[in-house]
Order: structure tokens, then C-alpha cells, then sequence
């Protein structure tokens, strides 16, 4: 099992920063990779980026050049920094790890960009 739980979204104007962290707990010598979704409501969810030893780093489009995601081992925690926020960008950003057999969720957190 593999615990996440997000913290570090709120309310923002058009232009500005968040930084979202995935606090990771469990067996994770199984997770094979790491990223973040993001979710509007009556929407598929979708990946915003992600990292794995195998593929490395992977972002959408969307964010390229605007989000960087990272981790800190040290902390089992992962990191998103969003930087030149749109009203776009606007959903709940959701961390996501990777097993062999199985994909965790952790409970959302809100962002929300203003114009």
C-alpha cells in the first residue's frame, strides 16, 4: 500500500505561483513512477507531469515551461511548482504513484486561478 496525501493549493490571480507537495508514505520501494494529475469538473482527468527512472521527467503540453515538478527522497515528498498560473490551470491537482499492479491516489487539493 502506498499512502499521498497533497497539500499547497489555494487561490491565486492570473500570473502568480503555487507550490503543491505529495507527502509519500508506504511501501515505497514498490512505486515505479510518480506524478501529478489534475481534474475539471464534467473532464477526464489528466497528467500534468511526471517522473520514473525508466522514462524520466514527462510534462503536458499546457505546462511546459511554466510547471517543474521535483522530489526530495530525503522526505519521501513531491513537489510541484507552478509558476505563470492561468485561469486554465484552474482543477484539483491530484499525486499519483505507480505500481507493478496498481495506481494510488491521494485526495486532491484545490487550485483555483483568477483573472
Amino acid at each position: 500500500q502506498v499512502q499521498l496525501v497533497e497539500s499547497g493549493g489555494g487561490l491565486v490571480q492570473a500570473g502568480g505561483s503555487l507550490r503543491l507537495s505529495c507527502a509519500v508514505s508506504g511501501s515505497t520501494v514498490s512505486i515505479d513512477a510518480i506524478g501529478w494529475h489534475r481534474q475539471v469538473p464534467g473532464k477526464q482527468r489528466e497528467l500534468v507531469a511526471a517522473f520514473s527512472s525508466d522514462i524520466g521527467t514527462n510534462y503536458a503540453d499546457s505546462v511546459k515551461g511554466r510547471f517543474t515538478i521535483s522530489r526530495d527522497n530525503a522526505k519521501n515528498t513531491m513537489y510541484l511548482q507552478m509558476n505563470s498560473l492561468k485561469p486554465e490551470d484552474t482543477a484539483v491537482y491530484y499525486c499519483a504513484a505507480y505500481t507493478s499492479n496498481r495506481l494510488f491516489w491521494g485526495q486532491g487539493t484545490q487550485v483555483t486561478v483568477s483573472s
